[in-house]
């Protein structure tokens, strides 16, 4: 299930691409629609409600925001894996909504120049975790890093073992 960003929508480029690879996996693909809902935490709540409709594994993908609130509703809806991409994590006056109770493998991809959210977030958030971390010569977008972007995220589920479903 992927979650886009502020900014985005539900099939922007970098989430149109990387469900093509997922579909090539055999494994279904939903993207929730953000448009319109600014409030990070009703947006936790709508992903929320929405993986509550998938049956069987659930991977979480996000990016920016959408990866924050990716992040945030792992303890609720318990993925198999998380995948995110610039996630807004420790940003500035919001530090203490950054997600914590992520118990699940995680991947994590950033920019070393994203002028948006901080790639030092990243690296912290990962020390902490434990989790994942490919930092990319590319910016918040990661739009010029696409393919690895896909091929980072076709191995991460190939590791989780999801077959098709």
């Amino acid at each position: 299930m992927f979650s886009h960003g502020k900014e985005s929508g539900p099939w922007g480029s970098k989430i149109t691409a990387m469900a093509a690879v997922v579909r090539d996996l055999g494994i279904a693909v939903q993207s929730v629609d953000y448009r319109g809902l600014d409030d990070p935490a009703a947006r936790v709540q709508k992903l929320i409600a929405e993986a509550g409709t998938v049956q069987g594994p659930l991977v979480l993908v996000g990016s920016s925001m959408g990866g924050h609130v990716a992040a945030a509703a792992a303890a609720h809806v318990q993925p198999v894996g998380l995948f995110v991409l610039a996630p807004a994590f420790y940003m500035a006056g919001f530090e203490a909504y950054t997600p914590q109770d992520v118990d699940c493998p995680t991947v994590i991809v950033h920019g070393w120049s994203d002028d948006v959210v901080p790639v030092d977030n990243s690296i912290r958030w990962a020390r902490e975790h434990l989790a994942a971390l490919h930092l990319l010569d590319s910016d918040h977008r990661l739009e010029d890093q696409i393919e690895t972007v896909c091929r980072l995220l076709r191995a991460f589920i190939g590791d989780l073992g999801q077959g098709p479903r």
